[in-house]
């Protein structure tokens, strides 16, 4: 018999009087009047083997074993007992009588008990091939593998071709901090690792290929959080003579595809709404339409009050007053709004302006609110009208520039959307909430360098007819770029790309990047457009953040083997690291502030 002839978790009923080799751990051993259990665990979950004194020898083995000893059993499969069968397991009706019973390997008493749910992060990274053996965690994974097969058969059923990228390569803006790999046989020079395969899907798209896709690392020397980490997985796709929509579409149907194969759900149809809609009504460009709460407009409304907290941002250039109306809020505590005042001012708002609603009937009298005296009838009759509240909501408010508002009162959407009091009252829907974003802005202002950037990149295409508005007004220009958002994460986006000589020049000179600054970072691409570049486009998902999703897990370092922490350390190898002065010199580099090795 083989050393394995089966796996643990899947060894059911189906084997029953059957000899079966299995390997695997200790997950717990029992000792039960002389008989002793042991709960074998690999991959696939769970058997119970039954370890009868009978036979003295393998008895004596089993009595010595403890949690997470690596063993190899031979017995023959049984029937549980009546009243002791598992309906939780597959196996969870049968058991194995141990015949055999093999020490592979012992081990010393593991950091922490896998079936504890109050570990630190900091212990489960620290200890991460321990944490990598529970349940969860090779559940996550192997869903993770599931994903990735099923994208790749889909990508290869549509004629798309899986196409390497180089790791090593030339540091380009693309939005975030590269991480710099200093050159030992160039002096003084240095490669980048890749934001993204950006340029090179689009010389794979000039060369004719048509049709690429590639499952990679890609490195942003960025702030953390916990849908982000400094190495991430992206499925980056480019394809050639396909529009805006027809993009959509396929990609669409590639995730759709995916989480039926994967979980058995159908996502059901995609909202496509405009960036400006979805700023508009939600503050956010990747709203979760789970939650059933908008903005109401007051702008206009609220020019003339006397209340200037509401009317200077009602008048300036870039200034917005909005309102949030939780149907039934009216029965949160003044500590709860307290609360939610702090939270808003995470993102910049100053205050957080709020109204009970006691008796709309009433108007003016009706109303709980230190705010209320500062607000004339017609600016009252607005927000009742507008927000269409009831007696027993509360209406907050959010008075400011445009994207603190959108910030902040966006985040207080979320916040109280995903509230156990929005669960209890119907204001957030327990589905799964797919969407497009569509017609992002071209550019966006940067006040500090008092010039346009690009809100992608600066190979994204503009609308058609949008092209003159890069000369004449920026600011009016919208992208052929798109978003996809599933339960408010942005979860992959793209863009057609630009592909005319003409129209690539008004892009830089939009964004003041002169033709020498031009041929210096992007000149190899620039030169291969010139050689009958293919309308194309693309889109890159994040993998870490749809198995996320899919999972349920709080953070993607839930759904990676090896993460990084925040601070962009790995606890487990205790990488980044010092390295020792030959390292350096080969690389002709001194450090100026060298620090102490740990």
């Amino acid at each position: 018999m083989a050393m394995r002839s089966h796996y643990c978790g899947l060894v059911t009923e189906a084997l029953m009087g059957e000899s079966v080799s299995l390997c695997g751990w200790v997950n717990r051993r029992r000792d039960h009047g002389g008989v002793i259990f042991i709960d074998l665990r690999d991959r696939e979950g769970y058997v119970q083997v039954v370890c009868d004194p009978d036979r003295a020898e393998m008895f004596a083995m089993a009595e010595d074993i403890r949690n997470e000893f690596c063993l190899q059993i031979k017995g023959v499969v049984r029937a549980r007992p009546e009243g002791t069968v598992n309906d939780g397991i597959k196996s969870g009706k049968i058991e194995i009588l141990c015949h055999e019973l093999v020490v592979l390997s012992a081990s010393v008493p593991p950091p922490f008990m896998l079936d504890d749910d109050n570990l630190s992060e900091t212990t489960r990274l620290t200890h991460r091939v321990m944490d990598l053996r529970r349940p969860a965690m090779q559940r996550n994974l192997m869903l993770r593998y599931r994903v990735a097969m099923e994208i790749r058969k889909f990508l290869d059923g549509n004629g798309f071709i899986d196409i390497e990228t180089p790791m090593l390569t030339k540091s380009t803006p693309e939005g975030a901090r590269d991480y710099l790999v200093p050159s030992r046989v160039n002096d003084g020079q240095f490669f980048a690792l890749p934001q993204s395969p950006q340029l090179f899907k689009q010389l794979l798209m000039v060369a004719g290929y048509d049709r690429y896709y590639q499952i990679t690392k890609c490195f942003r020397d960025e702030d953390l959080r916990a849908d982000r980490q400094p190495e991430f997985t992206q499925i980056d796709i480019e394809t050639s003579f396909m529009d805006e929509e027809e993009i959509r579409d396929m990609f669409q149907g590639m995730v759709s595809n995916m989480f039926q194969k994967v979980l058995d759900i159908d996502l059901g149809e995609f909202p496509i709404m405009t960036y400006a809609d979805v700023m508009h009504q939600y503050g956010s460009d990747k709203p979760d339409l789970r939650v059933k709460l908008r903005f109401t407009e007051l702008t206009d409304a609220m020019q003339t009050v006397d209340f200037k907290v509401f009317s200077t941002p009602a008048t300036m250039a870039n200034g917005r007053v909005v309102a949030l109306c939780i149907p039934g809020g009216g029965e949160m505590s003044r500590g709860e709004i307290d609360g939610y005042t702090e939270f808003v001012k995470i993102y910049g708002a100053k205050g957080l302006a709020w109204i009970k609603v006691n008796d709309v009937s009433a108007g003016r009298e009706g109303l709980q609110s230190p705010i209320v005296k500062n607000l004339h009838d017609e600016a009252i009759a607005a927000i009742l009208s507008r927000t269409g509240a009831q007696n027993g909501d509360i209406i907050f408010f959010g008075a400011d520039k445009a994207k603190v508002v959108n910030d902040a009162i966006g985040a207080l959407r979320v916040k109280i959307g995903h509230s156990e009091f929005a669960r209890k009252t119907g204001l957030f829907e327990s589905r799964w909430a797919p969407m497009w974003v569509v017609d992002f802005p071209m550019f966006e202002f940067d006040d500090g360098e008092q010039r346009w950037s690009a809100v992608h990149h600066p190979f994204t295409a503009p609308k058609d007819g949008h092209a003159d508005y890069m000369v004449t007004a920026p600011e009016k220009c919208l992208s052929k770029a798109y978003d996809m958002v599933i339960n408010g994460w942005e979860v992959g986006g793209g863009s057609v790309r630009i592909h005319q000589a003409d129209v690539q020049q008004k892009a830089f000179n939009a964004l003041r990047i002169s033709e020498e600054e031009a041929q210096a970072k992007f000149g190899f691409l620039l030169d291969a457009l010139q050689y009958g570049a293919p309308p194309h486009g693309g889109l890159a998902f994040g993998l870490d953040r749809i198995v996320t999703l899919m999972t349920g897990a709080e953070s993607i370092r839930d759904v990676i083997a090896f993460p990084k922490t925040q601070r962009a350390q790995c606890l487990l190898t205790q990488a980044p690291s010092a390295v020792d002065d030959k390292q350096l010199r080969d690389l002709h580099i001194r450090l100026r502030n060298p620090q102490p090795a740990a």
